[in-house]
């Protein structure tokens, strides 16, 4: 006789010959439904990978580094499926609603998974019930630049006119909900000024008018905003991440820079939906950090300002509950909504 508790409550129950073997039945019915007809073994035909993002977008470059590794360890062919719209919520609201097969996968960024889901009423899944980690793939920073018509050339140097002149200097981000545009609201509550936000239907058109002088500041992905900041067309100042980036090892961070305790980083990993068999959950992590550890991905990431994170299941769920907390806690001090 055992005590058994689920979802917080116990009851008890007699372990009979017949129950035992109708359980060890039940596994193996769920493995061999898993894993294609005939008990064939994962995976047996292609896989898809979701991006909630538009084609272009960082998320859907990191997808297609990863797909081109990841079919090599694998061994299937993997097609990357743009799913974009609804604040990242028509990819993963699909992903959600598939099979729990191991066969529909999706990317999983920060913003989905740690942000947008504080700032959507009425989201169409819950993130901890219908979403399966299964692979932390990248952790990146982000660059705080200004537009070269600024006359700073220092965090401190921004911060003194941002407080000399309240409510005038204006920052961008990519979208509203974005880490940009959290992050810039965190960068505002730290340094006690007043900045307003503009945000932009995507990244590109933002750093236009960052260069220009539409925009005074931005917080914004290595990987988007790097090539303008080693042409000079934007004035890089500091990283975001607790660490300097090897992407720019003469910038400070915004820690060191004068702003103790701030950081900001970025992620990108690989969810499926909840149920998928933990055998196959298993083999798809041990592929993903397979393919993170080849020397194609290693460069090509480097190449993006991102750095490679890999790990278990249970890791990546860890940073989904810890960046999660953090972000709530900024959005509600803020008061940011979505239109």
């Amino acid at each position: 006789m055992t005590d058994t508790r689920y979802g917080g409550c116990a009851y008890r129950r007699i372990l009979r010959p017949v129950g035992i073997a109708a359980a060890l039945l039940l596994a193996s019915l769920t493995w061999v439904l898993a894993t294609g007809p005939a008990g064939a073994e994962y995976p047996d035909r292609l896989i898809r990978l979701v991006v909630p993002q538009a084609p272009g977008s960082a998320t859907d470059v990191l997808a297609r580094i990863l797909a081109a590794e990841l079919e090599s360890q694998i061994g299937q062919s993997i097609v990357v499926e743009n799913r974009p719209g609804g604040a990242l919520t028509t990819g993963l609201s699909f992903t959600a609603k598939s099979a729990s097969d191991g066969y529909t996968i999706a990317m999983g960024p920060i913003g989905a998974l740690a942000i947008t889901r504080h700032l959507v009423k009425k989201l169409p899944y819950d993130i901890e019930r219908d979403f399966q980690p299964i692979a932390l793939v990248t952790r990146g920073q982000m660059l705080l630049a200004v537009s070269p018509n600024l006359p700073v050339r220092t965090v401190e140097e921004l911060v003194a006119l941002a407080k000399a002149k309240p409510g005038v200097l204006v920052y961008a981000s990519s979208s509203a909900g974005s880490p940009g545009h959290v992050g810039g609201e965190l960068f505002k509550f730290m340094t006690g000024t007043d900045i307003a936000h503009v945000p932009y239907r995507g990244g590109s058109m933002a750093i236009a008018d960052l260069m220009s002088g539409q925009v005074h500041m931005m917080l914004e992905s290595l990987s988007s905003i790097a090539p303008f900041a080693q042409s000079g067309d934007v004035r890089a100042l500091a990283v975001s991440g607790p660490r300097r980036s090897p992407a720019f090892p003469d910038l400070p961070t915004i820690d060191e820079a004068g702003v103790p305790g701030f950081e900001v980083t970025t992620w990108n990993g690989v969810i499926g939906p909840a149920g998928i068999p933990r055998p196959v959950v298993e083999k798809l992590n041990a592929a993903i950090n397979a393919a993170m550890r080849t020397r194609a991905f290693e460069e090509r990431l480097a190449a993006l300002g991102q750095e490679v994170a890999g790990g278990t299941p249970e890791d990546f769920a860890e940073a989904i509950r810890r960046d999660s907390a953090k972000w709530l806690d900024v959005i509600r001090r803020s008061g940011i909504k979505l239109d």
